[in-house]
């Protein structure tokens, strides 16, 4: 079942959005919270991660304490047309990147890049740049988080040592 065929009520929303704020919240917080029993508040969640709905949990990181300090998003041209399964495969190969998707626009792809600092970020700007099917890339360096509550400003691994 996908999650969008899976059965998604008011109540498993109620739970995901008390997951989503804090996913250390108790079965029993939630239940009390939506309404239901510790042991429904379990059902519904497990439903939700068979089912696909619910993909995981994790802890969001300050990227300062994990050894990045250099923050970036790049914008990637490809020659001709780079299937977004051989971008994946790329963008695996590199742990510097976050998070990598395909957009509309200019770009082929736009890849957020953590980096312990800018010496390393040109390092892991040249590792991309010597795909054969990468023409160029743009790069725009964050400054700071407008939001900072939000996932993409945390981290979710330590920085790689240098040298690695």
């Amino acid at each position: 079942m996908t999650p969008t065929s899976a059965p998604f009520d008011d109540l498993d929303r109620k739970i995901v959005t008390a997951l989503m704020a804090n996913a250390r919240t108790s079965f029993a917080e939630i239940g009390a919270a939506v309404g239901l029993s510790a042991t429904a508040v379990k059902r519904r969640v497990d439903r939700m991660r068979e089912t696909g709905v619910i993909t995981g949990f994790s802890a969001t990181v300050e990227p300062a304490a994990l050894g990045w300090r250099t923050e970036a998003y790049v914008e990637v041209y490809c020659e001709g047309a780079a299937p977004p399964r051989r971008l994946a495969e790329v963008m695996r190969n590199h742990p510097e990147i976050t998070a990598a998707m395909t957009v509309t626009g200019g770009a082929d792809a736009l890849l957020h890049v953590r980096a312990r600092d800018v010496e390393h970020f040109e390092e892991v700007l040249e590792r991309i740049r010597v795909e054969p099917f990468i023409r160029k890339t743009i790069s725009y360096m964050v400054l700071s988080h407008l939001l900072p509550e939000s996932p993409e400003a945390g981290a979710s691994q330590p920085a790689p040592e240098p040298g690695a």
